[in-house]
């Protein structure tokens, strides 16, 4: 029965304990990087560290959606139990206590041709000693009448579990005992049988016992213990286990021991942060680096040989050795036993070799079926992206359909055979260059050129150089296109449509939008700077008049100026940062340029560098060009005859 009283008082100690802990946050980049802040923060080892997490990391892709592990921390308790505590719940708080076995102690007589001899043994645990009446009785009990009483006193008082003569007997060695010995289970297994001793007949010690095995050949794995029990406590008249062989062991094959998944068919779901499972991360492809080990061949192991209690050998094979299953884009490292990539991409095991692909192939849609495409290497798409899916690769992105409203990222070029359909979400971004038939209500951005065919309508689209829409229904209409050398389009804005189309270009997006983005934080830090030195020099005229400051106006003095300096470090950075990218800007020498080889329909707006123009009348066949300050219209030129051709033959048309 619980008594409450007890429990009320465990409880009670267990709160001032907690009240006791200190907790505090920390973060970093990895999980080990936090948990070790947050051991240098307590002053204590990791060892004693309990934490939990509060967020979990990332480490992003390609440098971006990198996010930082956080845990909170505090010290480990170590709550010493009581005895109260452990029983207030009745007897299971003893659960944990160690069994100790009692034991008796016991007195044995052993009669040989020296004399009759005693021997007592030790009590363990709780156990009663054995006592003076005992030993007399066990000699009584084999005929012995001559023996010393003071020695069998003090044999028993010391309980020494050694054998000592104490007297004599009268011998009669036709009823001595006796043992015979049989080998059977092919020489695995020796038995013993023993014959019980007759009055004033003679044990048998453990010399004999040995001596005998020994002359029926029996030389190995004689259980040396177990005889010397049986000494004490013989087995009459019963065949006992004397002696065991030991089997052979052959030895274990070479296998290859892998470092990644290879049934290609599990899919690995994980949680998110919040616990729940994201299906559309079904983490499928399994991607490695150049120089990352593979695989590793466990080498064979010799085999164990056995023997038969009576010496002889038996013999155990060794494993067998394997070859290492070394495929495409792979080496054996150094150590001969190591598989190791040559490239980034996809390790596959196919016809039993590690393969390491740079190109993974999807049959059909990216949708739940693939899940989240992630590899480092190309990615070849041969249906759609589904809307809502992602693609991430390192290499270049293929795709035979169209991309809906989706995610691709890609280091190298991203074409797209049908079109982007953006839905006015999702992103395509490409390290290099962008192919599409057509680009609509859609988030593009290239890090050299985005090439379409067939049209760009009501869309945002960045490239680093050049924009071109080059087919039979070439139109550019709506939407925001910038690039730093050229948009080149059939056909610019519409006759009926109402969307706003702007052509921007004469400097790079990205610097430019980082420069929009560092001027709107110099004009933030600037104001709060006058704030901050409007209210630091109301304080300074203050003290001035008066001589001095109450205490607190003049810590919050101090803080002000610290603030200050802050602040001043901050506007020096930024303004650093509009330099560095100014000049970067200015040192762009293309003039930049926006053609039309058929129209160009009022209310297109041109920017080329900083100055802009509003198309008020319609155009046939021109180029808008930058010259002495002001935008002039001059005759259409064509792209450069590169720009038509992209990856693989790709082309415009």
């Amino acid at each position: 029965m619980v008594d409450f009283v007890r429990l009320q008082n465990i409880i009670k100690k267990q709160l001032e304990q907690d009240r006791t802990i200190k907790t505090i946050e920390t973060s970093g980049p990895t999980l080990e990087l936090a948990v070790s802040e947050a051991a240098t923060l307590l002053d204590i080892p990791v060892r004693r560290l309990e934490y939990e997490i509060a967020e979990k990391g990332s480490a992003g892709l390609f440098g971006s959606g990198k996010k930082d592990w956080k845990i909170r921390a505090y010290e480990r308790v170590y709550v010493k139990k009581d005895r109260d505590q452990d029983n207030i719940f009745g007897d299971g708080g003893e659960a944990n206590i160690p069994i100790v076995e009692n034991k008796d102690g016991e007195a044995f007589v052993q009669l040989n041709y020296e004399g009759a001899f005693l021997k007592v043994s030790t009590p363990v645990g709780k156990g009663r000693r054995a006592v003076e009446a005992h030993a007399v009785q066990a000699l009584h009990a084999r005929g012995v009448r001559d023996f010393d009483e003071t020695l069998v006193s003090k044999t028993v008082k010391e309980a020494a579990g050694a054998y000592v003569r104490i007297g004599d007997f009268e011998r009669h060695p036709v009823n001595d005992s006796s043992v015979s010995v049989e080998v059977i289970e092919g020489e695995m297994r020796a038995y013993i049988q023993v014959t019980p001793p007759g009055p004033g007949g003679c044990d048998l010690p453990m010399e004999t016992f040995l001596s005998v095995l020994r002359n029926n050949r029996v030389v190995y794995g004689v259980k040396e213990d177990f005889l010397r029990e049986f000494v004490d406590r013989p087995v009459y008249k019963e065949p006992v286990v004397a002696a065991e062989g030991s089997k052979s062991v052959d030895g274990r094959d070479a296998y290859i021991q892998y470092n990644f998944e290879t049934d290609q068919s599990k899919v690995r779901l994980r949680e998110t942060s919040n616990g729940t499972v994201d299906f559309k991360e079904l983490n499928i492809i399994q991607n490695v680096v150049e120089n990352q080990p593979l695989a590793k061949k466990i080498p064979p192991e010799a085999g164990v040989m056995g023997r038969t209690v009576t010496g002889k050998v038996i013999p155990a094979k060794s494993g067998r050795d394997t070859g290492l299953p070394v495929g495409k884009n792979v080496h054996v490292g150094d150590d001969g036993v190591t598989i190791i990539a040559d490239i980034n991409g996809q390790v596959v095991v196919v016809s039993g070799k590690i393969n390491v692909e740079p190109v993974y192939t999807v049959q059909g849609d990216v949708n739940l079926k693939t899940g989240n495409i992630i590899f480092l290497g190309t990615v070849i798409i041969n249906g759609n992206v589904e809307d809502g899916f992602s693609v991430k690769a390192a290499g270049n992105i293929e795709v035979n359909g169209t991309v809906e409203k989706a995610e691709l990222d890609a280091e190298g070029d991203i074409i797209v055979h049908q079109g982007i359909t953006g839905k006015s979400g999702g992103l395509v971004r490409a390290g290099r260059s962008i192919w599409a038939r057509f680009i609509e209500n859609a988030i593009v951005e290239a890090g050299n050129m985005v090439v379409a065919s067939d049209g760009i309508i009501n869309s945002q689209v960045d490239a680093f150089k050049r924009i071109i829409c080059q087919g039979k229904r070439a139109h550019i209409v709506g939407g925001r296109l910038r690039a730093s050398e050229e948009i080149n389009a059939k056909i610019l804005g519409s006759p009926t449509s109402g969307t706003e189309t702007i052509c921007e270009v004469g400097f790079d997006p990205k610097s430019k939008a980082e420069l929009d983005q560092l001027k709107l934080n110099k004009e933030s830090a600037e104001k709060q700077f006058e704030e901050l030195q409007r209210n630091l020099q109301t304080l300074i005229n203050i003290k001035k008049q008066r001589k001095s400051l109450p205490e607190d106006k003049e810590a919050y003095m101090r803080d002000l100026m610290d603030k200050r300096q802050i602040l001043m470090g901050d506007l020096k950075k930024i303004n650093e940062g509009i330099v560095k990218i100014q000049e970067f800007l200015d040192g762009i020498k293309n003039r930049g340029r926006v053609s039309a080889s058929a129209k160009v329909y009022p209310g297109v707006k041109i920017l080329i560098r900083d100055i802009k123009d509003d198309v008020r009348n319609e155009y046939r066949a021109v180029t808008f060009i930058l010259e002495n300050g002001l935008i002039r219209v001059t005759k259409y030129e064509e792209p450069d005859e590169d720009v038509k051709r992209g990856p693989d033959g790709y082309t415009t048309n």
